[in-house]
C-alpha cells in the first residue's frame, strides 16, 4: 500500500483527489494539508511514502515545502527531488 499526504490550499481538490484515489486499495491517504508549512510538519508526524502537493498556496509554496521535503526527508522523497 502507497501512503499518501495531499497538499492543496483548496479544500475542495484535496477531497477530489481523495476520493479519486481511494477508489484504488493500493492508495491509502493518510492526511491532508493547506500549505508547505503544514506539509513539513505533516511529513514528519505521518511518513507518508508520497506527498501530491501544489505549488501555489499561500504562507508556504509547494515549491519551499518541496524543497524542505527533500532535505529532510529523504524516505518520502525518494529519488524524485
Amino acid at each position: 500500500m502507497i501512503r499518501l499526504l495531499l497538499v492543496d490550499d483548496q479544500s475542495l481538490i484535496r477531497r477530489g483527489l481523495k476520493a479519486l484515489l481511494e477508489t484504488d486499495a493500493e492508495f491509502a491517504v493518510v492526511g491532508e494539508g493547506s500549505n508547505g508549512r503544514e506539509a513539513v510538519e505533516l511529513v514528519e508526524q505521518l511518513q507518508p511514502d508520497v506527498v501530491l502537493m501544489d505549488v501555489q498556496m499561500p504562507i508556504v509554496d509547494g515549491v519551499a515545502g518541496t524543497r524542505e521535503i527533500c532535505q529532510r526527508f529523504p524516505q518520502t522523497s525518494g529519488q524524485k527531488c
